[in-house]
């Protein structure tokens, strides 16, 4: 009979994970701290710390439980610090002729088991609601598969938020509901302060010496790294959070960087938390009166119904999803993304709150990083590498289609229906940056014009041949084109001139990215 090793991943820390329920008496299960895996890109030093310490609290839950467990330590001198080659080397000592892994969550994984032939058994990622299988087949015979879609059909299968087969409240979203920019008066509930035990802190020791140069600081460090924390960490957004989470959940914030947001994606994208249980939670808020239907179905949305969409779209599109780049956008990426030394008041707070936090909510990923990156037009896998390195939330088959596909465009309007770009008016009246910035973003063209008002327009026509027959973009076209030719040539020459002023990286591929890199 044999004995496996089984090889548990750093975003897999769950106890109920198919591969460890089944797993034989005389298993042996192995972590694997690897330098590989900190460095393929170069994540911000609070995500490694999450996962490290995270993993090393999983492992020693485990051994309490009666598993006999491997962890091989980044500073181990026999690592080595390549994590299929060292899960062989780990199931040669211990005398194990199989390997189990839960399918990865990134298509560099799952090439490189895939390569090493039969030794290797994968085992279905059993967390999410809708399995690869499933997403596939709703697929089949499809003429459009957008989120909407698919959401309704986890809604009915689930049951969640339904009563007599419709949906509670009478329709099926509340988004008319939850634009909202924030009140001055509205102060947003403090995040919860979670202790650094001995393990954390030996594992911050160990990043600080491993990962020195890496864009952001552990000096915030707030992140759960066992499932206890996580708990908490859910049970304050349920009671402090929720209620406004739905009807503020695109406001954008200069003091605040959580807001009412939940920062669970981080514990569930490692597996503290289950999407299940977290849904369930949000339900109950409602149904006890705790919280609105406006808050409570945005946010199943994003997990039910945004997070299990955009994995089977990961999956159903690599590996070459990952190079479409329908828009031809060449650029690398601004160097201020690494030091956050620009005059845009809205980009400076976003990138400096991603530094010290590792985390920016996802209104700022869409529609400021994310949409100057667009306007500007930044290599997709300048921006997709920038994005996962730098979020502790960030996985590659959430990571990608998010940012290629709906803040890029990148794939023609596969996931999202047009380009999410925006001029200076939508950010002024979502946050409060703009009353701070040097800029006037009531301005278009002059010195102290809004750099995004000129780059839109700029945007729009450079590419007018794909996007002018978008039924959501001939309005906006139509603007543009009743502007005197005077006018539409003076924002165009603004726009040029900002970009020339601007310093970006080498173009994507060339190798001088990698010099952000090192920047603190």
């Amino acid at each position: 009979m044999s004995r496996p090793l089984i090889l548990i991943l750093g975003d897999q820390l769950t106890e109920s994970l198919e591969v460890i329920a089944q797993a034989p008496e005389d298993a042996v299960i192995a972590l694997c701290e690897v330098q590989q895996e900190g460095e393929y890109v170069p994540h911000h030093p609070q995500k490694i710390l999450l996962i490290l310490s995270a993993m090393r609290h999983f492992a020693d839950s485990l051994r309490d439980k009666g598993y006999q467990v491997h962890y091989s330590g980044l500073e181990d001198d026999d690592n080595l610090q390549a994590l299929i080659p060292e899960a062989e080397r780990l199931a040669e000592l211990y005398g194990c002729d199989e390997i189990r892994v839960t399918h990865p969550g990134e298509w560099r994984l799952l090439a490189q088991i895939q390569a090493r032939g039969t030794r290797w058994r994968l085992h279905e990622d059993n967390r999410f609601y809708c399995s690869l299988e499933e997403f596939d087949t709703w697929l089949e015979g499809r003429r459009r598969f957008r989120m909407e879609d698919f959401y309704r059909g986890m809604r009915k299968r689930t049951g969640l938020l339904m009563e007599n087969g419709e949906p509670v409240g009478g329709q099926w979203n509340f988004d008319h509901d939850n634009r909202q920019p924030l009140k001055d008066d509205l102060a947003p509930p403090a995040a919860p302060r979670h202790r650094m035990d001995e393990t954390t802190q030996a594992t911050k020791t160990v990043v600080e010496t491993h990962f020195d140069t890496h864009f952001g600081t552990l000096d915030g460090f707030n992140w759960a790294v066992t499932r206890r924390q996580a708990l908490s960490d859910l049970r304050h957004f349920i009671d402090h959070a929720l209620a406004n989470f739905g009807t503020y959940q695109d406001a954008i914030s200069d003091n605040e960087p959580l807001l009412f947001h939940s920062r669970l994606s981080a514990s569930l994208n490692i597996g503290l938390l289950l999407p299940q249980e977290v849904c369930d939670a949000a339900i109950e808020a409602w149904r006890s009166g705790k919280a609105p239907i406006n808050a409570v179905e945005g946010f199943v949305r994003q997990i039910l119904g945004w997070r299990e969409y955009v994995r089977g779209i990961y999956w159903q599109r690599m590996p070459g999803y990952k190079q479409e780049n329908r828009l031809n956008a060449r650029r690398g990426l601004p160097d201020f993304y690494w030091s956050g030394k620009t005059e845009m008041r809205c980009l400076r707070r976003a990138l400096e709150m991603t530094r010290d936090n590792a985390y920016a909510h996802h209104i700022q990923r869409l529609m400021v990083t994310g949409n100057f990156a667009l306007l500007c037009g930044v290599s997709p896998a300048a921006l997709c590498d920038w994005y996962l390195a730098v979020y502790a939330d960030a996985f590659e088959w959430v990571e990608l289609p998010n940012t290629l596909g709906m803040t890029l465009y990148a794939d023609g309007g596969y996931l999202g229906s047009k380009p999410y770009c925006a001029s200076g008016k939508y950010i002024d009246r979502m946050s409060d940056h703009c009353r701070q910035c040097r800029y006037d973003v009531k301005q278009v063209t002059g010195e102290h014009a809004c750099p995004f008002n000129s780059l839109y327009w700029h945007f729009l026509e450079k590419h007018r041949d794909r996007l002018r027959d978008n039924q959501r973009m001939k309005l906006i076209y139509g603007s543009w084109d009743k502007m005197h030719d005077d006018k539409r040539q003076a924002i165009l020459d603004q726009a040029e001139q900002f970009l020339r002023s601007l310093k970006f990286e080498a173009p994507y591929g060339q190798g001088a990215h990698a010099q952000g890199y090192q920047r603190a």
